[in-house]
């Protein structure tokens, strides 16, 4: 079972920002739920995302897989789908598969949110 964070804030624009904070490990046991969670945010509330990921110590391929299914859901939606705050134990995945470079990542859930 894996925590999730959910706020929602309007930016200036006036579309509805979803921010999801996620804890703990997002790996092959319960990268399932957050794609869910995705899914579900996205498709019934706003395809504007922004997952926080101060808070997962730990991230496998699963989780990966999560995030860009995610990344896929807000871009069919023409949203947009940012992450923050990589936690620096999870950094380094991001860094070997070259996913960096994929997502649009940013230091602060406030710099997310101003690019959002």
């Amino acid at each position: 079972m894996i925590e999730i964070e959910e706020k929602t804030q309007i930016n200036n624009d006036n579309n509805t920002i979803i921010i999801l904070k996620p804890s703990g490990r997002l790996d092959i046991t319960t990268a399932w739920q957050f794609r869910l969670k995705l899914q579900e945010s996205i498709s019934k509330i706003s395809p504007y995302i922004i997952v926080n990921l101060s808070e997962v110590n730990f991230i496998d391929s699963s989780g990966l897989t999560a995030l860009v299914a995610g990344m896929r859901d807000a871009d069919k939606f023409k949203g947009k789908f940012s992450i923050c705050s990589i936690h620096p134990e999870a950094r380094l995945v991001f860094e070997v598969t070259m996913m960096d470079s994929v997502f649009s990542i940013f230091e602060t859930e406030d710099e997310a949110f101003k690019n959002n």
